[in-house]
């Protein structure tokens, strides 16, 4: 045994292998997931006393492993399932292997955990609990408080989404769908982030361990995926937006806009890698969603002011954004690079063509309030920054909104 630090990373490290590996050899996702999840409560509790052992994910599979057949036993047909794992389990199963054999599973299981938790029968609410459960190692608890709902709500999500798959075979797609399922992945992952960066209701406005397990996540998959351009264009666009994330709050959780923030306070380092990411993403194809908005990103992040962003260029790549990827918050924050290029009065007409499809959004009215205000309509933007204020269920953009409102005076 050896003292690491890091225990915790670790674990998250190896969960989905482990998973990966009782799965692929044993089936049952919904109890080989518990066992997963046993075995690494049984590592944290030993391991910080007694230390990581040599193989870590050969100690947590077989523990695992144990753990899984004890439950099988325990289940009505016991004796037919016992036949079935032992029939199916090598002799050395229960052995950890040692750190020089590669009998442990591959990080391909890492992928195609994902695939499976991402299962196009799931809803995307229980594709994003199963995920980070399965292939990011939160414990339910740790999600739910994430989401800000009760645990026991959270558990009965995790657990529809388990036995929804159940008997699912554990491999990778076929290539006829796995572009789509591949699609379905690296959206679930983007919905995680941008719930970790900017939370839709609550009193804080970032999320930082959701934003940070997204980025993770993400790392991971391209890992397995390297050369794919949009893998590698999410990866950029998730570290080049959260690199502002110091900025964005004051000291006491007020939401601060990006034109009025302290850009010394933005992560060089993930901006700088994030760059790099975006020309080789460009570079690996034509450019699809996650590149083009990773380009804007990092157009906006490069900027040493807010006067010096180079609106123009926004404004093109926005443009191709909504040829190839028609979605109304696209078209909303090309609105505001339409302002920004041709005037407000420009933007308010962009934004006048989104009303039906973001009827009744905050961030619709919160755009047309600061238009109207830069076109020196007060009263309109003083009555658009409260609507938006009002459908908003974030604490800290209510307060923000609120304050934009006030500032401008009393109705007249």
């Amino acid at each position: 045994m050896r003292p690491v630090p890091g225990i915790e990373d670790l674990l998250r490290l190896h969960a989905p292998q482990v998973l990966g590996a009782l799965v692929r050899r044993y089936g049952h996702f919904d109890l080989a997931e518990d066992a997963t999840q046993e075995a690494l409560l049984a590592a944290a509790q030993q391991w910080p006393a007694a230390g990581v052992p040599d193989n870590p994910r050969g100690w947590l599979i077989k523990v695992a492993s144990r753990r899984l057949t004890e439950a099988l036993r325990s289940e009505e047909a016991r004796r037919r399932r016992e036949q079935t794992v032992a029939a199916l389990t090598p002799r050395d199963a229960f052995t950890a292997p040692a750190p020089s054999e590669s009998r442990a599973p591959s990080d391909d299981d890492t992928l195609t955990l994902l695939f499976l938790c991402c299962h196009p029968e799931l809803t995307p609410a229980a594709q994003i609990a199963l995920t980070l459960r399965a292939v990011g190692g939160l414990t339910t608890a740790e999600i739910a408080r994430a989401h800000l709902v009760p645990e026991a709500t959270m558990a009965q999500r995790v657990s529809r989404a388990k036995q929804r798959v159940r008997g699912v075979p554990f491999r990778q797609p076929g290539p006829e769908d796995r572009d789509q399922r591949l699609a379905a992945v690296l959206q679930v992952l983007y919905l995680i982030f941008n719930e970790g960066y900017t939370a839709t209701s609550g009193s804080d406005l970032h999320r930082a361990d959701l934003a940070r397990e997204a980025i993770r996540l993400t790392r991971a998959v391209r890992r397995l995926l390297p050369r794919d351009g949009a893998v590698t264009g999410l990866l950029a666009l998730m570290l080049l937006t959260d690199a502002r994330s110091a900025a964005r709050t004051g000291p006491h959780g007020e939401l601060i806009p990006l034109d009025e923030q302290d850009r010394t306070r933005w992560d060089g380092d993930a901006i700088t890698e994030g760059t790099a990411l975006v020309e080789e993403a460009l570079s690996e194809g034509p450019a699809g969603a996650y590149q083009l908005q990773a380009a804007i990103a990092a157009l906006h992040d490069e900027a040493a002011r807010a006067e010096d962003t180079d609106w123009p260029q926004i404004l093109a790549l926005y443009d191709l954004l909504v040829r190839r990827a028609p979605e109304p918050m696209a078209e909303l924050g090309r609105a505001v690079a339409v302002a920004m290029v041709h005037g407000p009065e420009a933007g308010l007409a962009e934004v006048a063509g989104l009303e039906g499809r973001l009827a009744g959004h905050h961030r619709l009215d919160a755009v047309r309030a600061h238009l109207l205000e830069k076109a020196g309509d007060i009263e309109g933007a003083r009555a658009a920054y409260r609507s938006a204020a009002a459908r908003t269920l974030s604490v800290p953009e209510t307060r923000y909104l609120q304050m934009r409102a006030a500032r401008l005076g009393p109705p007249v």
